[in-house]
């Protein structure tokens, strides 16, 4: 399972795995019970995890270097149940997030999100470019970040469906 196919859905708890999507929807498998189902986008929003951003004293990061640092931190995971304990952790544990505008509901689940990952075995980092495209980013001398990526597919042409034709 890859850390690129990681999604979390409105309404739903916990994490999901992208197994594939259809203009009404996508399947999910959820990484805590491994049920599989539908969920349709007329009722619930999907948020891929890497293009999830945390607000911090300087510029946004992604949740990926909030994750490697509580990775990297000795501090033992507080309960997420604890908005206070979850504050003081996040306090030592990746002290540049702006406290004011990251809500302590946001810090729990990324306690919560972190301890699935771990469980679940899943590496966490951002996926990396194709070759195709790093040689494009090589001759324009600037990277692609994820928001260009999403731009990318946002801005990609529509695939034509064929419908019948009415018959006279």
């Amino acid at each position: 399972m890859e850390y690129s196919k990681l999604v979390s859905v409105t309404g739903l708890p916990g994490l999901f795995e992208l197994l594939s999507s259809k203009a009404d929807g996508g399947v999910v498998k959820s990484l805590e019970d491994k049920s599989t189902k539908f969920v349709s986008s007329r009722i619930h929003s999907f948020s891929h995890l890497e293009s999830i951003e945390v607000f911090t004293t300087k510029d946004n990061v992604n949740l990926v270097e909030v994750f490697n640092a509580m990775k990297e931190s000795k501090t033992k995971l507080p309960a997420d149940n604890d908005a206070a304990a979850v504050k003081k952790y996040f306090e030592k544990v990746y002290p540049d997030m702006d406290f004011s505008r990251v809500y302590a509901s946001d810090m729990k689940k990324m306690v919560k999100w972190f301890g699935v990952l771990t469980a679940n075995n899943i590496e966490i980092k951002l996926s990396e470019i194709p070759a195709d495209a790093a040689e494009n980013n090589l001759t324009e001398n600037k990277p692609k970040s994820v928001e260009t990526k999403a731009a990318a597919v946002k801005n990609a042409p529509a695939k034509k469906i064929n419908t019948p034709r009415k018959m006279a």
